[in-house]
C-alpha cells in the first residue's frame, strides 16, 4: 500500500469518565458495541485492522466488497464492525465470526451479514488528515461517505447534550455501551485517550462460587472472584467475575476465603466442571472450560462454599452474563445467597436500533 497513513498503526482511545462533559466544543456519538477496525483502501487494496493490529478481512469477507466500491479509492477511516439482530446489536453473533473454519465464516457471513459504523477520518487521496481537528475530520467524512448504503454506515453525531443524554438512557436496550465524547478541536491521536466515553453501571448481589489465584504476586493471592446467580429453575449459573483488586486486597482475600474452601466441592453445583477443568459443551454457564477466546489462558479455579453474596457493579449483560469484568463493591453479609437471580435485574427494553441506524438488518 502506498498511503500517507501507512498500516499497521493503533487506533485513538477513549478515558472513561462519570458524566458527559458540557460544553459548545464538545461532539457526542453514541458508544458502538462491537469490533473497533481501521479501513485501510489503496486502490483494489483492502485492509481490514482490529484494534491489536491483526487483519479482520477473512473473518468478514461481506464488507470487502461494498467497501472497494464505496470508499474513496485512496483512505484510511476508523470505525466499527458490528451485527444488528431484532432491533439490536448482537456481540455474541459479532464473536462467532472469529472461527478457524473458512466454511463456517462463510455460512455466518450469509446467516448474520456484518455492517461497518465509520466516525473518524484518518487519511483521503494523499493527505493526511490525523493532524486536523476533529469538526474538519467529521466534515469531510460526512462529504465521503454521503452517499453511502448498507452496510456501510457513519454515526450520528450532536452537540447537543439533551440529545447525547437521550441517546444514553433510550439505547442501552439496543445494546449500545454508553455514549462517548470528543473535543472538536482535538487532532487524531493514535492509542491515546484523548476522547471520553461514559458506560452504564448497575449493580448486582451475586453468589460468589469460588475464584482464581493470582499469578503475579510473590505468595499466595487472589485474582478473581466467581459469580453466579440462580435461574428460574434454582440452578446456579455462572455469570461472569470480579477482579481487579488492589495486591493488599488479594493478600487480605486469601485469608477470609481459608474456612469457606473447606468440603466445598462434595455438594457445589459446579463440580463437574471443577472435577473436568475443560468443561463438556456447556462452558458458557461453568467456569473453567477453554475456547478460542481464552487464547490459552489458565482458567483453573477453586470453589467455595456457597455462603457468600458480593455486591458488585457491573456495565452490560448480555446472553446472561457481564459482557466485561464486574467490580467489587461490598460483601452483603445481610442477604442469603438464594435470594441472589435474575429477577434483581433491571431489564432495559430495547430501543430500535433504526432510530440511529435507519437500516437495520
Amino acid at each position: 500500500m502506498n498511503l500517507p497513513v501507512e498500516p499497521p498503526i493503533l487506533p485513538m482511545l477513549a478515558k472513561r469518565i462519570d458524566e458527559l462533559p458540557i460544553g459548545t466544543e464538545w461532539v457526542y456519538e453514541p458508544k458502538w458495541d462491537g469490533f473497533r477496525t481501521l479501513i485501510f483502501r489503496d486502490g483494489n487494496e483492502l485492509l481490514i485492522q482490529s484494534r491489536d493490529e491483526k487483519a479482520l478481512n477473512r473473518y468478514f469477507p461481506e464488507l470487502i466488497d461494498p467497501l472497494l466500491e464505496q470508499l474513496p479509492n485512496k483512505c484510511v477511516l476508523d470505525g466499527e464492525i458490528v451485527i444488528s439482530r431484532n432491533g439490536a446489536l448482537d456481540f455474541d453473533a459479532l464473536q462467532l465470526r472469529i472461527h478457524p473454519a473458512a466454511s463456517r465464516v462463510k455460512l455466518l457471513s450469509e446467516q448474520t451479514p456484518a455492517s461497518i459504523v465509520f466516525f473518524d477520518l484518518l487519511a483521503e487521496d494523499n493527505h493526511d488528515w490525523r493532524e486536523k481537528v476533529f469538526s474538519e475530520r467529521r466534515e469531510k467524512l460526512e462529504i465521503i461517505l454521503a452517499a453511502a448504503k448498507s452496510p456501510i454506515h457513519i454515526t450520528p453525531a450532536t452537540d447537543d447534550l439533551a440529545l447525547a443524554q437521550d441517546w444514553f438512557r433510550r439505547f442501552e436496550g439496543a445494546g449500545f455501551d454508553g455514549v462517548i465524547a470528543k473535543a472538536k478541536d482535538n487532532i487524531y491521536e493514535s492509542d491515546k485517550r484523548t476522547m471520553f466515553k461514559v458506560k452504564h453501571e448497575r449493580d448486582c448481589d451475586c453468589v460468589v462460587a469460588g475464584f482464581r489465584w493470582y499469578r503475579k504476586g510473590d505468595r499466595p493471592a487472589i485474582g478473581s472472584l466467581l459469580l453466579g446467580l440462580y435461574d428460574d429453575s434454582g440452578v446456579l449459573q455462572h455469570i461472569g467475575v470480579c477482579g481487579s483488586f488492589p495486591l493488599a486486597k488479594r493478600y487480605e482475600l486469601v485469608e477470609f476465603l481459608k474456612p469457606y474452601r473447606q468440603n466445598a466441592v462434595a455438594d457445589h453445583p459446579w463440580k463437574g466442571a471443577f472435577e473436568e477443568e475443560a468443561g463438556d459443551g456447556n462452558s458458557s454457564r461453568r467456569p473453567g472450560g477453554q475456547s478460542r477466546w481464552s487464547q490459552g489462558k489458565d482458567l483453573s479455579w477453586e470453589p467455595i462454599r456457597l455462603e457468600l453474596v458480593a455486591e458488585v457493579a457491573y456495565e452490560h449483560m448480555q446472553s446472561g452474563r457481564f459482557r466485561h469484568m464486574a467490580q467489587f463493591r461490598r460483601w452483603r453479609f445481610d442477604k442469603k445467597p438464594e435470594d441472589c437471580t435474575y429477577e434483581q435485574l433491571e431489564i432495559v427494553p430495547p430501543e430500535e436500533l433504526k432510530a440511529i441506524f435507519p437500516e437495520n438488518r
